[in-house]
């Protein structure tokens, strides 16, 4: 039997394979690690990564100022 070799891992480890990103903008104010490309809420001078918001966090932010940008 042929099997994915993504499967194949997920069975030895059980932890799936992550594709390795590059470009890395830098890491938010929470502590998340910001890519190229990833959408960030800007504040002042801080950043947030806004797929580790939660929907009410996102709505303060926008509040206070805060616009949605793409890391580049």
């Amino acid at each position: 039997m042929i099997e994915h070799p993504d499967i194949t891992h997920i069975r030895r480890t059980g932890y799936p394979k992550y594709n390795e990103r590059t470009g890395l903008y830098g890491v938010d104010t929470l502590g998340n690690e910001v890519y190229t490309g990833d959408e960030i809420l800007v504040l002042d001078d801080t950043y947030f990564l806004t797929d580790e918001l939660v929907p009410q966090t996102e709505e303060v932010l926008k509040l206070f100022g805060a616009t949605y940008h793409i890391a580049e």
